[in-house]
């Protein structure tokens, strides 16, 4: 018997004075068997990160053929695709032909092993941002899992701060790789 994935229902604000984004979304996230709470935020600090009306999360783990957050145009062409972990090379370069601009934040060990190995390959693609979420941050953001979260996300110069109004999470990601095409 298939296990069913777990649902989280999520009112997240968001106010990034970066972007001068500042919108609440009412998000339903279906975290798979597989995932952990962990790769869970990342993909929802992932989201809060490029927010916009026409974000949506795709199937994630359960379809290799959608990314974890993506937003397509009305026409369906994919303007932007984000992955979360460390994917196969050859995943991301296939992505970077799919859509206008691909995200891909790293977390977790081996981050900068993985990077190595990569790292001249995916500095190809020029529609490309590799971002490297710190590994005590996206541990940290794990523990504000719940079933139900009411979480604000405040990102101002170039730092992010998740919160549930109890527990607060600093987030500095660290740049790996710039698209050079907008």
């Amino acid at each position: 018997m298939a296990l069913n994935a777990t649902i989280f229902k999520i009112e997240l604000t968001i106010t990034d004075m970066d972007r001068g984004y500042y919108a609440t979304h009412a998000l339903v996230l279906a975290r798979h068997p597989s995932e952990t709470d962990e790769r869970m935020m990342v993909r929802l600090l992932a989201f809060a990160l490029s927010a916009s009306e026409a974000l949506a999360f795709g199937k994630g783990l359960s379809s290799e053929d959608e990314p974890d957050v993506w937003e397509k145009d009305l026409t369906g062409a994919i303007q932007l695709w984000i992955e979360v972990g460390l994917p196969e090379e050859k995943a991301v370069r296939k992505a970077c032909g799919r859509a206008t601009q691909v995200r891909l934040y790293a977390y977790g060990r081996g981050t900068e092993r993985w990077w190595q190995d990569v790292q001249t390959g995916l500095s190809r693609p020029d529609n490309l941002t590799v971002i490297e979420l710190p590994q005590a941050a996206s541990q940290a953001m794990a523990a504000l899992a719940q079933r139900t979260m009411q979480l604000q996300c405040t990102v101002q110069d170039g730092t992010a701060w998740l919160t549930d109004g109890k527990n607060t999470v600093e987030i500095t990601p660290l740049l790996l790789n710039a698209a050079r095409k907008p």
